[in-house]
């Protein structure tokens, strides 16, 4: 009987040590004895005697090593005594300390993979009221992507029929701060299809270093969570393409210019490319996979800023002499000379015809008027005085602006000449005092913005909670 009750208990010890590991296991991310990376980083581990793992990568470059070398193993095995072997794997247990364990990330719970139809796409309509939610003026540039992506989607969800539909790519061209990248981020935000926005800058022709133009397409693999399916029905936004311009009166090889335009011609019109999984190069570790861009949606944008200068010297030509002839300093003071412009003009600017015949809308943007700059402070959703009172409501005090500081704001911005980006600049500015001293006082229930304040002759108004009290230095 004891004997069997010995037994027992050795079955019982033997158990509980198994499960111990088991929950370690699940508990605790594996790490590379090599490259100290965990599996989570590193990938799947391949598991040798005493608990050591060794990442595939770590384990390719030892093969490597040994293959490379000059060193004959098959001797080297000859001549060693019977009794030793070349590494002791039992010394190398428990090699990761407890404090240096990762734990696993909890998985999230993924819902179910819907499919993309075109119940999902609004009509143009629709769209175009969604954007003037987020969006301030720009009447123009919003309807012609609402329509354009409406159509984009039809094309590509609707069944093939005897007429093809080619793709509607799109050019904008606009002033700094008009809001190109904010258009499309919204847009995409409201279709729920992934985005990827890249800059054109950072762009070289293949074999040269930077970027090579795949690199576009596997950014949107990875907005789409690496579903291949997925990332064939988003947009990929290439912002600054006034940058890839075929370089004027230079000798030398243009890598980043025309180069990269002739490379972006099949990408455009759609073909198929392989790009890396969860990264940005393509090299012997990481895998590939195939994306059409045949039905990915691209919109470049761009400031153009010698654009306005070539407008105009195609305008002039058509000034006469006489009293009813035009200025040639006719379009000087024109803010919107960018409406404009046609696809001659940009191809003087440097953009090569084949690039320009696979965008076939381009559309300009209107440049912010204070009126509108007034509008942005203060409609959009994500306005950024709504962002500010509701940071002081936090503290529980109001925060009012008078149309007078407004205004104030606005001029301000337009004589910084970078567009709507110069409103955050500004505010932050004068809203760095009010933030550091309104928590000091519990008593302070109201704190109103004035014009003398913006322009540095005065001082906000502060509302004791029940009496209004004028700080006009309070905060200078």
């Amino acid at each position: 009987m004891s004997e069997e009750k010995d037994t027992g208990e050795e079955i019982t010890e033997e158990l509980s040590v198994e499960d111990t590991e088991k929950d370690d296991n699940d508990e605790y991310e594996k790490i590379c004895f090599m490259c100290r990376r965990p599996e989570s980083k590193a990938g799947k581990m391949v598991e040798l005697p005493g608990k050591i793992h060794i990442c595939m990568g770590c384990m390719q470059k030892s093969f490597d090593t040994m293959q490379n070398s000059n060193i004959n193993y098959n001797d080297l095995m000859k001549n060693m005594p019977p009794n030793i072997s070349m590494i002791d794997l039992s010394a190398l247990n428990n090699q990761v300390p407890p404090q240096q364990k990762i734990k696993k990330r909890k998985e999230e719970k993924k819902a179910p993979k819907k499919e993309f139809t075109m119940k999902d796409v609004p009509p143009p309509h629709r769209i175009k009221e969604q954007l003037d939610e987020y969006v301030i003026g720009q009447e123009k540039a919003k309807k012609v992507m609402s329509v354009a992506v409406y159509n984009h989607y039809k094309r590509i969800l609707s069944e093939p029929g005897d007429i093809e539909i080619e793709k509607s790519n799109m050019l904008m061209i606009g002033p700094t701060g008009s809001g190109k990248t904010y258009l499309v981020q919204t847009l995409a935000k409201l279709l729920n299809v992934p985005l990827a926005i890249t800059d054109a800058t950072s762009l070289t022709e293949a074999g040269y270093i930077g970027d090579d133009i795949e690199s576009v397409v596997s950014k949107l693999l990875a907005a789409a969570d690496n579903d291949v399916e997925r990332a064939e029905h988003g947009i990929i936004f290439i912002d600054e393409i006034d940058k890839i311009a075929k370089k004027k009166n230079t000798n030398q090889r243009d890598v980043s210019g025309e180069a990269v335009q002739q490379g972006m011609l099949k990408l455009l019109e759609g073909s198929e490319v392989e790009v890396p999984v969860g990264a940005n190069s393509k090299n012997a570790m990481v895998p590939l996979t195939t994306v059409n861009t045949k039905n990915i949606l691209f919109i470049c944008g761009g400031a153009f800023p010698e654009l306005p200068e070539i407008v105009k010297e195609r305008l002039n030509k058509k000034s006469s002499i006489g009293f009813q002839a035009d200025l040639k300093d006719k379009y000087d003071k024109d803010k919107n000379i960018l409406m404009k412009a046609t696809v001659d003009d940009l191809r003087n600017f440097g953009m090569i015809p084949e690039f320009l015949g696979r965008l076939p809308i381009v559309f300009s943007l209107e440049s912010l008027t204070e009126d509108m700059l007034v509008k942005i402070l203060q409609e959009p959703k994500n306005a950024i005085l709504k962002q500010y009172r509701r940071l002081l409501e936090l503290d529980e005090v109001k925060l009012v602006f008078d149309n007078g500081a407004l205004h104030a704001i606005a001029k301000k911005a337009l004589e910084k000449d970078t567009g709507a980006r110069a409103l955050r600049a500004i505010i932050e500015e004068f809203m760095l005092d009010i933030m550091y001293e309104i928590p000091k006082d519990d008593n302070i229930g109201e704190v109103i913005i004035t014009k003398e304040y913006i322009e540095h002759t005065g001082g906000p108004r502060i509302l004791m909670r029940g009496q209004e009290i004028p700080l006009l230095d309070a905060l200078g």
